[in-house]
């Protein structure tokens, strides 16, 4: 049983490397020293070779570190070999695709690689994206559903409801109050209803810019859009875009058909992706738009804000997310983003946990700006 001391000068033995042995006189033992041997193979400046060009070596490495490290370290590990040890490259032979341990970069690499992975690979390639696909939906559409119904359901209700569309459950809840033991009876003084039933309570607009640099907003706009399109309540439509613009909805049943038919690439024309989002706009006062893009505007800038500002005052809810992922912040246009703020546009960064609230707040037509406050996320300013 190691000492706590023992077990310290170990982790440090671990993070300083082998120069480090002779004078924290450390032993590993062999779990340990096949972990080291793979944090060297990563991070030591002085090597050689890295990890190597040989398929199986690299296989073997990554069959290491995720038997030594937790996968969270393994996703952090297997970033870091793609950028500094080339391993994208390996990523199109299927054995390195099996090997790998499945997250939302490696969806974005892949999807960035489509058009170069071989024949043999591109199965395996789809294979690892639905998987993180899958894993995703799992764990973000309850809480979507969750919150869009809840939130189509208290903005359907009204007080002036007609005879036959009264909610007495909640009518009598609301009225509790009233009641008069005498007579044994409710005095009605609120009527409760829901409203009168449309094949959609709302439409719902994606509009993503498909840049390299959003390639992570792109896997999970593109799972968020496939479950708010199962649901009847809303309709979605899903618009990717670089300097051409791309209508995906009809993909939406399939985020990982969706996934592929995007470009991850090129330069951006946000004014040409916001045309033609205008006219899918039918019913402005029903309609969320959701602009997804770090706002660096290759068309014109100019044109962009204007059209951004008819849709506003057209009764539209537009909102713009600076990132809808995990990553933080990025590197964004803060002048394009302080005049969207000018317009009333709520620009900040969004994570996918926090995603379902903020369309729940949209649908409801609540104070985005409130909303994000209570939340802790920082809004973009005007000038």
């Amino acid at each position: 049983m190691k000492s706590p001391e023992e077990e310290r000068l170990e982790r440090w033995r671990l993070v300083l490397g082998e120069p480090a042995q002779s004078t924290l006189g450390t032993p590993l033992g062999e779990a340990e020293l096949r972990m080291d041997r793979a944090l060297s193979a990563l991070y030591d400046s002085e090597r050689k070779g890295g990890l190597g060009g040989s398929s199986p070596h690299v296989t073997r490495w990554l069959g290491d570190i995720r038997e030594y490290f937790p996968a969270s370290v393994v996703r952090v590990m297997q970033g870091d070999a793609m950028t500094r040890l080339g391993l994208t490259e390996m990523l199109l032979q299927p054995e390195m695709l099996e090997a790998v341990e499945p997250d939302v970069s490696l969806v974005a690499t892949l999807l960035s690689l489509r058009k170069v992975i071989p024949q043999k690979t591109k199965e395996t390639a789809r294979k690892v994206v639905r998987r993180v696909v899958d894993d995703l939906e799992r764990r973000l559409r309850a809480p979507t559903e969750r919150a869009v119904r809840g939130a189509l359901s208290r903005s359907s209700r009204t007080r002036r409801p007609r005879a036959g569309e009264i909610d007495w459950e909640r009518t009598l809840r609301a009225n509790l109050g009233n009641y008069q033991p005498e007579r044994k009876a409710v005095v009605v003084e609120k009527l409760v209803g829901q409203g009168r039933k449309r094949s959609s309570l709302r439409d719902v607009v994606l509009c993503i810019d498909q840049s390299g640099s959003m390639a992570a907003s792109v896997v999970y706009s593109s799972i968020f859009g496939a479950v708010l399109a199962s649901m009847r309540a809303v309709t979605t439509r899903m618009v990717v875009f670089d300097t051409a613009v791309v209508d995906l909805s009809e993909e939406l049943s399939d985020p990982v058909d969706l996934l592929f038919g995007t470009q991850l690439g090129g330069g951006t024309d946000i004014d040409r992706a916001l045309a033609y989002c205008q006219q899918l706009v039918t019913r402005p006062a029903q309609t969320i738009l959701v602009l997804i893009t770090d706002l660096y505007e290759g068309g014109n800038a100019q044109r962009m804000i204007q059209r951004a500002a008819s849709l506003v005052r057209s009764g539209v809810v537009v909102i713009c997310l600076l990132s809808l992922s995990d990553q933080g912040t990025p590197a964004y246009d803060s002048h394009n983003a302080a005049q969207l703020a000018a317009l009333g546009i709520p620009t900040f960064a969004c994570t996918p946990d926090q995603f379902p609230e903020l369309m729940a707040a949209a649908i409801q037509r609540q104070d985005i700006g409130a909303w994000a406050a209570r939340n802790d996320i920082q809004l973009a300013r005007s000038g």
